[in-house]
């Protein structure tokens, strides 16, 4: 793997997302009474002699008049402004007059939108725009699932965001191309949405995965989504009507054929859960894993016919089941992690529904989520309840019935400040990733920067900042993130006051 020094990349610091400025500025102080700026008049030269004669009686007249007292100039300072502290988690605490505020000038594009009712959980829609997109305004699909106040007004709902602008920064160059003015305009987002009825808060939704090559299904033809009902039911259903009524203006879709789930999957009981992932083995293939909080893991596949679901569970683990994922090479191997601490990978040919191999212990407290990376198929991230990141090479795992010791991760960070609710790799930079946190923050990571004591200017402030972290986004009980497979660099996170889409300067 290529090594980037730490000079290379934006550092932390100045990648903060957020600002910490004073809610009460400082004054400025008012110049004396007696202080006068001295004016030059530019034509006095020219002046005719007889037009400077003052006129007694007319000075008489001004005399008994009120003027208005001359308020002296204030002269610009030449001095630049001061610039506004970047707030450093656990180094610095806010007082009580002061907020933080995002710095425009780190991102490319940061727009934000409310949502009737919070949303746990939310997958990226593929779409027929084209793979790579660079110029802007943005769209973004997504499907979410609601966290309603009472179980029989929750939705599955699919968003179309669009005009998705670039972020104007103070200081554009005036003369820029035409291109990138329209890039440019600052005008808000448009949100459009379609929905169906979901008895229950959805804990966890997953869309199929589309191949990169092949365009979205026809309107004739499924696209599938699972969703896991805080009922312990998993509902699967087929969202391509609502994905064509929104694209195609005047379309009517069958809303029976939307209104209902395709399948259901009620071996779980009445256990809720929140480990759900699917694999593809092509269109008419694809199979879905479901963990639940009772340690048990189910597997459903699909064929022409339709899906049927495996009787007889995956049990290795301990406690809940809390993130799943399948290989991106092996199509019978899938990891897991749970409460229990460990990092479990399985294979489904195996006898006994049994994991091979796993991590024991991988965390100091609950595993709660697990991603693995789809370019360099040896490594996996998890995140624990104790904060703490941990990057794995799956090469050194223990296999079942051996006195392989524990591995040791390869990289560990200790940055952030509550339990990890969601990890991802970057779907092309095989070095990047993405987590969010009960803290409150989305960081992005690259672990080709290294530390390089030479380089480094560090101060009492940021020596204790990771050299691979290079991105710090702020956002209330954030739960869940996802890069953009279709738009490089940009992230899509979810929390309480509803969604964020951003890209920055630093991937």
């Amino acid at each position: 793997m290529s090594k980037r020094s730490v000079t290379e990349v934006i550092s932390s610091a100045d990648g903060q997302a957020f600002l910490k400025v004073s809610g009460a500025g400082a004054r400025r102080e008012a110049p004396a009474g007696d202080e006068m700026g001295e004016f030059e008049d530019a034509w006095e030269d020219e002046i005719e002699e007889d037009e400077d004669v003052v006129d007694a009686e007319a000075n008489s007249q001004e005399d008994d008049m009120d003027v208005d007292e001359l308020m002296p100039v204030i002269e610009e300072s030449e001095q630049p402004s001061a610039t506004p502290d970047v707030f450093i988690p656990g180094t610095h605490t806010l007082g009580e007059d002061e907020i933080l505020e995002p710095d425009e000038s780190v991102y490319l594009m940061r727009h934000s939108t409310g949502v009737d009712w919070p949303c746990l959980s939310f997958d990226i829609l593929r779409d027929n725009l084209g793979e790579e997109r660079q110029r802007f305004p943005h769209t973004v699909w997504i499907v979410t699932g609601t966290q309603a106040d009472l179980a029989k007004n929750n939705e599955i709902v699919v968003y179309k965001m669009s005009s998705l602008h670039k972020t104007q920064k103070n200081g554009d160059d005036s003369d820029s191309d035409d291109d990138e003015e329209d890039d440019a305009l600052d005008e808000d987002p448009i949100i459009e949405h379609r929905s169906v009825p979901h008895l229950g808060g959805v804990n966890r939704i997953r869309a199929q995965p589309l191949p990169a090559s092949e365009p979205l299904p026809p309107p004739t033809q499924p696209y599938h989504v699972a969703s896991w009902a805080e009922t312990g039911k998993i509902h699967i259903w087929d969202i391509r009507p609502l994905i064509e009524s929104l694209e195609t203006p005047g379309y009517s879709f069958d809303k029976l054929r939307s209104s209902k789930p395709v399948f259901t999957i009620d071996t779980h009981g009445r256990a809720e859960g929140f480990a759900m992932d699917w694999a593809a083995s092509s269109a008419s293939s694809i199979r879905l894993l479901t963990g639940d909080i009772n340690s048990q893991i189910f597997l459903t596949t699909s064929t022409v016919s339709g899906f049927s679901v495996l009787p007889q569970p995956f049990t290795s683990h301990t406690s809940s089941v809390e993130d799943i994922q399948w290989s991106p090479t092996e199509p019978t191997v899938f990891a897991s992690c749970s409460a229990d601490r460990t990092v479990q990978i399985w294979d489904v040919r195996s006898k006994g529904r049994k994991s091979v191999a796993g991590i024991d212990p991988a965390h100091e407290s609950d595993v709660n989520v697990i991603s693995w990376n789809k370019g360099t198929s040896y490594l996996l991230v998890s995140g624990g309840d104790e904060g703490a990141i941990k990057v794995w090479d799956l090469r050194n795992v223990q296999k079942k019935g051996t006195s392989t010791p524990t591995p040791a991760p390869i990289a560990s960070f200790h940055w952030h400040k509550g339990p990890i609710t969601s990890l991802e790799w970057h779907p092309s930079d095989l070095s990047t990733f993405a987590a969010s946190s009960a803290d409150g923050i989305v960081s992005l990571w690259d672990l080709a920067v290294e530390h390089d004591d030479d380089e480094m200017n560090e101060t009492l402030d940021t020596k204790d900042i990771p050299p691979q972290m290079l991105f710090n986004h702020h956002q209330k009980d954030v739960k869940e993130i996802h890069w953009h497979p279709q738009i490089p660099g940009a992230v899509v996170s979810t929390g309480a006051e509803g969604f964020d889409v951003f890209s920055t300067i630093a991937t």
